[in-house]
């Protein structure tokens, strides 16, 4: 049920001019980490990269 509901949703974004197939590409890896289960793991990881990612690019600003 899920891989049709987002078989049509890509389908349409993509018949549309507003995703690539980038952002296709991206829906389908979080619909894939969600069906698994390991969504809430996957979504703990990436805010911590963004956490890091941020406050890295600041440390290295004032340091300068």
């Amino acid at each position: 049920m899920i891989e049709v509901a987002c078989q049509h949703l890509i389908a349409d974004r993509l018949g549309s001019t507003r995703w690539g197939l980038a952002e296709a590409e991206a829906i389908l890896k979080l619909g894939a980490v969600s069906s698994n289960g390991d969504f809430d793991s996957y979504f703990r990881y990436h805010i911590t990269r963004q956490h890091q990612s941020v406050y890295r690019e600041k440390c290295t600003l004032q340091r300068d």
